[in-house]
């Protein structure tokens, strides 16, 4: 008994030993700033906070968020799947402590003899069972290690799964707005068409135009009516979409006629290196590589010898009013220690999965760097040139509003045919359009822009 409680005393001297790599976050390669000339963000008032829809000033919008932080599906699984990897921890942790169980059993039996006689027996046992492995090469400790950065993946997921909902609405959501302005535009445009299409008839009727004036003016009227009632399918579309989102039936849900913020609202980047830190695909991605690295110390661990410690005690009697008596108690308790000898490659093969599994996820960790900064940059240049896009169509537009008016006088005058003026009216209807397009677009590259960022962020206190 010395010499066993000698051994076990000598081994519980290495369960401090922990077998596997030390974990070493992966190095990528970070920008020192921007390709684009784009402002730093500052700890100042104006940032962005952790609700980053409410730079946009739209109540409207505000109110959708809100809804989709509580009833969007998509966010529910997320957070369910976080709750499975946090009990995954809690599992992983029991393994520290031993197990205990218990069981009871009563048998009565009866054997004939070969004389004729018969015998009738009974047994009563009642026992528990205590077994403890003990970590002595850090097996269990790697394990919750791994579990526990799979469950701060699974937590970051969470917030890459709200964020994407937060951005998907904002996007739908002005996609909806930009759908009203151009629903807007078609229908003053048809007003505008409809007294020109008198205006023709009644100049024909006066014998000043030709038929084919009335014609052409009809035609164009009908046209423009008919792009008029599609955008009506379009806006359905958007507005079942947004339904989804917050998770209510598209069935019970409407939204009122919308229009675009008049200007886009300056979102100031911060420094590349940020978006390490900000990012919840980057950080689910980079504590999958640390659960991976924990994984190839569980592995390394089969190599090593396994000790448990176990014990058992109970009673058996042939009678149950006798069991506790003295003569039936009954115990054991000893160490065991395993070592496998020979396994035709099997650990070792376990070991060199472990390893590309952690080769794989530190691939795949650069790469989610590096299509952040990709994305980021992509956003900033879209921002910068659909800026200068529009100045360009705003001219555009005023000249096209004048040009209408030009020849619509000299449609009146007799100077110009009735063809002149349907050009020139489906030029300034074309353009107008094209303008409520682009604040769409640039409106839906500011909000890429911020989810890219990862998100709003808290200024820090000073």
């Amino acid at each position: 008994m010395s010499r066993i409680n000698g051994i076990i005393i000598f081994l519980l001297l290495f369960t401090g030993c922990t077998i596997g790599p030390k974990y070493i976050r992966p190095d990528v390669p970070i920008p020192e700033k921007y390709k684009e000339d784009w402002k730093i963000a500052e700890p100042q008032d104006r940032q962005l906070k952790g609700e980053w829809w409410q730079i946009f000033n739209d109540p409207q919008l505000n109110a959708l968020e809100d809804e989709v932080n509580i009833s969007n599906q998509n966010i529910a699984a997320a957070q369910a799947q976080y709750a499975e990897a946090y009990a995954l921890v809690q599992a992983a942790k029991s393994a520290f402590f031993p197990i205990l169980t218990t069981n009871g059993s009563y048998t009565d039996s009866h054997t004939a003899t070969a004389n004729g006689k018969a015998s009738t027996s009974a047994q009563t046992l009642l026992n528990a069972n205590v077994t403890w492995e003990l970590d002595l090469w850090g097996k269990i400790r790697q394990t919750i290690s791994s579990n526990k950065a799979q469950a701060e993946a699974s937590a970051a997921d969470l917030e890459g799964v709200r964020l994407s909902a937060q951005a998907q609405l904002a996007q739908d959501y002005f996609s909806l707005c930009s759908l009203d302005m151009q629903k807007k535009i078609l229908d003053d445009t048809l007003d505008i068409y409809r007294k020109f299409y008198d205006l023709t008839k009644n100049r024909h009727e006066s014998g000043v135009a030709a038929e084919s004036d009335v014609l052409q003016a009809k035609t164009q009227l009908e046209a423009t009516d008919a792009q008029d009632v599609d955008i009506g399918v379009q806006r359905a579309q958007m507005e079942h979409a947004i339904a989804l989102l917050i998770g209510r039936p598209a069935s019970d849900f409407s939204l009122p006629s919308s229009k675009l913020p008049g200007t886009v609202p300056f979102v100031p980047a911060g420094l590349p290196s940020s978006i390490l830190e900000r990012r919840p695909d980057i950080a689910a991605a980079e504590r999958t590589v640390a659960s991976a690295n924990a994984l190839i110390g569980v592995a390394q661990t089969a190599y090593f010898p396994t000790l448990t410690l176990s014990a058992s005690g109970g009673y058996e009697s042939s009678a149950l009013s006798r069991l506790f008596e003295s003569p039936n108690p009954f115990w054991s308790v000893g160490p065991a220690l395993a070592e496998t000898i020979f396994d035709a490659g099997l650990r070792q093969a376990q070991t060199a999965q472990a390893r590309a599994v952690y080769a794989q996820d530190v691939a795949n960790y650069r790469q989610a760097v590096l299509t952040a900064f990709q994305q980021v940059e992509d956003n900033l240049a879209a921002l910068r040139i659909l800026e200068h896009e529009q100045g360009i169509q705003d001219t555009a537009v005023r000249d096209a509003d004048k040009s209408l008016a030009l020849e619509t006088d000299q449609y009146k005058a007799g100077t110009v045919s009735a063809l002149d003026v349907i050009n020139t009216q489906a030029i300034a209807l074309s353009n107008e359009k094209t303008d409520v397009t682009l604040l769409g677009e640039r409106m839906n590259a500011a909000v890429l822009l911020i989810e890219y960022l990862g998100g709003g962020w808290i200024v820090p206190k000073e």
